[in-house]
């Protein structure tokens, strides 16, 4: 119980923080689909990296699969935001599969300018970390070899020739913070590299970075609320750790721990884009259950991005004004 005697903990929230608008997107795309199609229906892998939210869309009729050999035939098929290979939309249509698309367009995006770079005949490099889905549906979306840097050390260790023309591609996940080392890297080590401008790199990854170090600024310790399997959630934790401000990433207000908050005045708390508002709301009552609490917002970028849904799912009205 919390001491009314106690100075008041002030806890900041970052702005913006949780659900970006792909994720939104991509769990519309599953409820919409359970309440036209009735369940259940079948989600290559996790829909998101949020074991809250996968559970809540599993309590609904969706059911979570590894592998397209484990969905019967004719049921429903979602594949996830993160994208998948071309081989699995392929094994989808021999199997005669009904495939609703979650994939963020973000993530389309970034397929559609690896195949346009590999059908200009540059060697592709791909920014990002081994074996997260979006890698390694990114690698199975691109019909050319693929090298994959994580760190300026493996730009240096490239098995490429100077002169060989050079185009990267970039998880969504990372920031152009993220990033700005690995490209400068790249054009140090090679004559002619293209890639994105770095404002096309998700603007919600930037944001919340952004965001994130706003708020370590003024916090003496920081709580991010997202999934462990979560990279945007993960980074935004290291952001804190890389200004000197003690921080945890937790999966919900269970994983507070009361010794955190010794000697502690100020506490900020943020979200990893695919972490909704409910489980911060969890993490300030769990704050609120060991101090009294004032709850402040700190300015921030505002994001008014929306994005379609698959046509099949679109209301008649909202499709007749998309064509």
């Amino acid at each position: 119980m919390s001491d009314p005697e106690t100075p008041p903990l002030r806890v900041l929230l970052a702005n913006p923080r949780g659900f970006c608008a792909g994720v939104v997107r991509a769990i519309d795309i599953v409820e919409r689909a359970l309440d036209r199609y009735g369940s259940p229906v079948y989600v290559r892998h996790e829909i998101v990296h949020n074991r809250h939210v996968v559970e809540k869309l599993r309590r609904k009729g969706a059911v979570f699969v590894d592998d397209l050999s484990e969905i019967p035939a004719g049921a429903m098929t979602v594949f996830s935001a993160h994208g998948v290979a071309r081989s699995v939309v392929e094994e989808a249509a021999t199997r005669s599969l009904p495939v609703l698309d979650a994939t963020c367009p973000l993530v389309t995006k970034v397929h559609v300018q690896g195949r346009r770079y590999a059908k200009s005949g540059r060697t592709l490099v791909l920014i990002g970390h081994a074996g997260h889905a979006e890698v390694v549906g990114t690698i199975g979306q691109i019909d050319a070899p693929i090298h994959l840097v994580s760190t300026v050390h493996d730009v240096a260790a490239l098995p490429l020739d100077r002169d060989t023309q050079i185009a990267y591609i970039t998880q969504t996940t990372l920031s152009v913070d993220d990033t700005r080392g690995i490209i400068a890297a790249l054009n140090e080590r090679f004559d002619d590299v293209q890639g994105p401008n770095v404002s096309e790199i998700c603007y919600a990854t930037q944001n919340r970075q952004t965001a994130a170090r706003d708020l370590a600024r003024s916090s003496d310790l920081l709580i991010v609320v997202g999934a462990k399997n979560s990279s945007n959630s993960s980074r935004l934790r290291e952001i804190g750790d890389e200004m000197g401000v003690p921080s945890y990433l937790v999966d919900d207000g269970d994983g507070v721990d009361p010794a955190w908050l010794d000697g502690v005045a100020t506490v900020g708390v943020t979200a990893g884009a695919s972490a909704p508002d409910e489980l911060v709301d969890s993490v300030i009552a769990a704050l609120r259950a060991l101090r009294p609490v004032e709850v402040d917002q700190l300015d921030g970028a505002e994001e008014n991005i929306s994005f379609s849904l698959p046509a099949a799912l679109r209301e008649p009205r909202q499709a007749a004004a998309a064509e």
